[in-house]
C-alpha cells in the first residue's frame, strides 16, 4: 500500500540532512512542503529533482482541503508522498498534524524519518540537568498569552514540569524575556539562535544577564529556542 512519510529536514545546516531523508525525497513521487521555495533550496542542494508541490495548513480552507484530496487520490492511485515543513520535524510547532490526521482517517499509513529539531539540539547542549521538558513552541500573540504563561509558571513553580522550551522570532524575544522577569523568580535560561547555522550562538544565565547580551546587539537575527528552568548554574 502507498503510504504517506513525514521527513524531517535540516534546521539550518543543510549537511545535517540523513541518508535516509534523502533517499526518501528522491523515492516519493512528490514532496510536499509547507514552503516549497525553502524545501527547493534543499532539493537542490542534493540534486533531487522530484516534483514539489505546496501544503500549507494557512491555506484558505476550501484551497487546504482541495489540495487534501489531491493527495489521498494520489495515494489510491498507489503514488509515495512525503511532507516536509520549512526546518526540522513537521508537527512539532510546526505543520503536519492535521495532514497527518486526515491521511491516518483515509486508511493510509504513514511512516516518519527522523531528523533534527531545534528543541532536542537546544536540550542537548543546554547542561542544566532538564530531564523532563514541556516543548511550548509558540506562545500566542495576543489572546490567551498571559494566561498561558502563568499556566507555565505554575507547571514549573509545582514541578510538574522542570524545564520549558519556547520557540520565539527575533522581534519578539525581548518582550519574552520581560515577561519572564516579571514571574519575580530565580530563573535560569538558555538561548539557542542560528542554531547550527555559522553565526549560532547559544547563552546560558539568568533571564536578565541574557536579556541584556541580547539587547546589546543594533540587530536580532535568527530563530530563536529558549529553554527555561530553575536549575541553577
Amino acid at each position: 500500500m502507498s503510504k504517506l512519510f513525514i521527513v524531517a529536514t535540516p534546521i539550518g545546516n543543510l549537511g545535517d540532512v540523513t541518508s535516509r531523508c534523502l533517499e526518501t525525497l528522491r523515492g516519493v513521487s512528490v514532496v510536499y512542503a509547507e514552503d516549497t521555495r525553502v524545501t527547493k533550496k534543499l532539493l537542490d542542494r542534493y540534486k533531487i529533482t522530484t516534483p514539489l508541490r505546496s501544503y500549507r495548513e494557512a491555506m484558505p480552507r476550501e484551497m487546504l482541503e482541495g489540495v487534501l484530496k489531491g493527495m489521498i487520490d494520489q495515494l489510491h492511485e498507489g503514488y509515495d508522498l512525503a511532507f516536509c515543513c520549512d526546518a526540522g520535524t513537521p508537527g512539532i510547532s510546526d505543520p503536519g498534524d492535521y495532514l497527518v490526521t486526515r491521511i491516518r482517517e483515509a486508511g493510509y499509513k504513514i511512516e516518519p524519518i527522523p531528523g533534527v529539531s531545534a528543541a532536542s539540539t537546544l536540550l542537548s547542549v543546554a547542561g542544566l540537568g532538564v530531564q523532563h521538558p514541556l516543548i511550548e513552541g509558540f506562545l500566542p500573540h495576543k489572546k490567551g498569552r498571559q494566561t498561558r504563561l502563568g499556566q507555565l509558571r505554575e507547571g514549573l513553580n509545582s514541578g510538574a514540569t522542570d524545564g520549558v522550551l519556547f520557540y520565539e522570532s527575533p522581534e519578539r524575544i525581548i518582550r519574552l524575556l520581560d515577561e519572564l522577569l516579571e514571574w519575580n523568580q530565580p530563573l535560569t535560561v538558555c538561548l539557542g539562535r542560528e542554531l547550527t547555522k555559522q553565526f549560532e550562538e547559544i547563552i546560558v544565565g539568568s533571564v536578565s544577564e541574557v536579556r541584556t547580551k541580547l539587547a546589546e546587539k543594533l540587530q536580532i537575527k535568527g530563530e530563536i529556542a529558549l529553554l527555561v528552568t530553575h536549575a541553577k548554574i
